[in-house]
């Protein structure tokens, strides 16, 4: 027999059993369509984060009040929270290796003008914001520099806020209330879109003791530091820590957070997902593959008199075993495509049906699918084949 027959030989033997090779490659089926089903929502995840944060840039660190990891007895030391300060924030300004540094106190208030009203963030801050957090100024501009321990009456609105307070008028140079307290609109931020579902559009920026007054604060929500280059990143986050520590009586009482960090974070707990997807694909396949092998070992034995007639006719044990191993890698490798088609169906009615999820099959989880599936079907194959190719050809014959 040439490779084409054998081919053909296997094709037809798996259409003869229609519904029994569509029941053992189920498991495969089930298998890759989970793995690639969540795989792909795992990496639409990764990457809609990944965008998420690094649109504020990848050397933005942020300084927050109080520690995220602790250890031993909670109040046993009693241990104080020192807030956050503006003199804080002009000791980082002034490390090596810092650009720029905005201090940040935020919460809602009441936005009035010409008797509309509208409740939205405000967020007291200085004038580096275009910098650090690389939004762009639209018209007008942005706060200006000034001590940050005087402020001004003086904001600056995001597109939706204008939209909804003036509608196409122009804002700049118009008075509004934020809190009860009268400011003037002195720029217009570009749009920026969300940030993790927050819409920052929607958004009024003042000086940051001007904020403080409103909200009865002393001390800062954060503080956002710029650094100069991502190789100075750590080096800038361990003067940070330092310089702190020493302000706040020698506790490390705050907590420094970087872009790399959260990503390596965020990359940690996918992979503690993507091992948990696995091992759900992995049960299915090995589901699968058992499938494979009982049919395999069943067919051997429904077609010893086939084999015997094949060997008959100039048919070697290694074509025997070939015409096994075919039938197996494609009825694996059909259920993976089945699978694959399945799972990435699955996938594109979430987007459809659920626009905010976000998912992505990348090509290569594609080829690796199949790669796997053609696999298990191989190793499930391999000891009936062999089974079938040691059958002696004159016993073989005479079997009924």
């Amino acid at each position: 027999m040439i490779e084409r027959d054998v081919i053909r030989l296997a094709w037809h033997s798996l259409r003869a059993h229609r519904q029994r090779s569509f029941l053992t490659m189920l498991g495969i089926l089930i298998g890759i369509a989970s793995v690639i089903l969540l795989t792909s929502i795992g990496e639409g995840t990764r990457l809609y984060v990944l965008s998420e944060f690094t649109q504020f840039g990848a050397t933005l660190a942020a300084v927050n009040p109080g520690r995220i990891e602790t250890s031993g007895l909670p109040g046993a030391l009693g241990i104080t929270i020192h807030p956050l300060t503006l003199d804080d924030a002009e000791a980082l300004r002034r490390l090596p290796g810092v650009e720029r540094v905005v201090p940040v106190v935020m919460g809602t208030a009441a936005i009035e003008h010409g008797g509309r009203t509208r409740n939205t963030f405000v967020y007291g801050v200085s004038s580096a914001v275009p910098e650090v957090w690389r939004m762009n100024v639209r018209g007008g501009r942005f706060l200006p520099e000034m001590d940050l321990h005087r402020g001004a009456p003086l904001a600056v609105i995001g597109p939706k806020v204008r939209r909804e307070l003036f509608g196409e008028a122009n804002c700049l140079g118009q008075p509004i209330r934020v809190g009860g307290q009268r400011f003037r609109v002195i720029g217009l931020m570009e749009p920026k879109g969300q940030f993790l579902g927050f819409d920052i559009d929607d958004s009024v920026y003042v000086p940051v003791m001007e904020a403080a007054r409103l909200f009865n604060r002393d001390d800062l929500h954060e503080i956002d530091v710029l650094i100069a280059n991502s190789s100075m990143i750590d080096p800038v986050v361990r003067r940070m820590r330092a310089l702190l520590t020493e302000r706040h009586g020698d506790e490390e009482d705050f907590t420094i957070t970087t872009q790399t960090g959260m990503l390596d974070s965020l990359g940690r707990i996918l992979r503690i997902v993507s091992l948990a997807v696995g091992g759900i694909g992995a049960i299915s396949l090995l589901v699968g593959a058992i499938g494979i092998l009982t049919m395999m070992w069943i067919s051997v034995n429904e077609r010893t008199s086939e084999i015997g007639l094949m060997r008959a006719i100039g048919a070697t044990p290694a074509q025997i075993m070939q015409l096994f191993l075919i039938e197996a890698a494609m009825l694996s490798t059909l259920g993976g495509a089945l699978g694959l088609g399945t799972g990435m169906g699955i996938a594109h009615v979430l987007r459809l049906y659920v626009p905010g999820l976000p998912v992505h099959t990348p090509a290569e989880f594609v080829l690796l699918a199949l790669a796997v599936s053609l696999g298990v079907g191989l190793l499930s194959g391999l000891l009936p084949a062999r089974r079938a190719a040691a059958l002696d050809p004159v016993l073989a014959l005479a079997a009924e």
